[in-house]
C-alpha cells in the first residue's frame, strides 16, 4: 500500500512538472483576466454587431444573465455550449442540470430554479461570476466551474486533463465569437 501511494505521488509530481513546463513554454499570451476581457473594446470587425449564437428562445435570458453577472456574453454562451450543448434538459451523472449544468446545491444557495431555463442561465452566470471573483483568472474560474473550487485550490489549477480540456474548449469557443452581442 505504501509503495502504491509513493508511486502515485511521484506520478502526480511528474504531471505537475510537465504541466508547469507546458504552461511556461506555450503560454505566450498569459491568462486572460475577465475584467480585462470584458473591458476590451471590440475590434471594428466585431462592431458589426454579430449576434451571439444563443438559442433564439433564450436570447433574452443569456443577455440579461451576462449583464447581471458582468460576464462577456460570448463567454457565457461558450460555457453553456460546452456544458450542455445548449440542451435545457441536460443532466450530468453528478446531478448538474440544465443549460449551464448547475448543481442543485448551488441553485439553492443562489435561490434560483435550475429546472427553468432562464433561471438556470442566471444561476450559471452568477456562479461563474463568483468563481471569477475568487480566482481572478478566467482559466482558473472555468476550471473551478467545471471541477469545483476546492479541487482547483488544492492543486493550484485544473485538477485533471479532462478539466484542462474543458477550459481549452470553452476558451476556443469563447474567443471564436468574442465581441458578439
Amino acid at each position: 500500500m505504501l509503495r502504491e501511494t509513493q508511486r502515485r505521488l511521484i506520478l502526480l509530481a511528474v504531471v505537475a512538472v510537465v504541466a508547469a513546463a507546458w504552461v511556461t513554454a506555450f503560454d505566450t499570451t498569459g491568462v486572460t483576466p475577465v475584467a480585462t476581457a470584458a473591458a476590451v473594446k471590440p475590434s471594428p470587425i466585431a462592431q458589426r454587431a454579430t449576434p451571439c449564437p444563443y438559442p433564439a428562445a433564450l436570447r433574452q435570458a443569456f443577455e440579461a444573465a451576462a449583464a447581471d453577472a458582468s460576464i462577456p456574453p460570448a463567454m457565457l454562451w461558450a460555457v453553456a455550449k460546452v456544458e450542455s450543448n445548449l440542451h435545457p434538459d441536460a443532466e450530468s451523472s453528478a446531478g448538474a442540470r440544465g443549460l449551464l449544468q448547475v448543481m442543485p446545491a448551488t441553485a439553492t444557495a443562489l435561490n434560483l430554479d435550475i429546472d427553468e431555463p432562464s433561471s438556470n442561465v442566471l444561476a450559471g452566470a452568477r456562479y461563474l461570476r463568483q468563481m471569477l471573483d475568487r480566482f481572478h483568472s478566467s482559466d482558473l474560474a472555468l476550471a473551478a466551474y467545471n471541477a469545483g473550487p476546492t479541487a482547483v485550490t488544492a492543486v493550484g489549477g485544473a485538477p485533471s486533463v479532462d478539466v484542462q480540456r474543458y477550459v481549452s474548449n470553452v476558451n476556443l469557443l469563447w474567443h471564436s465569437v468574442a465581441g458578439c452581442r
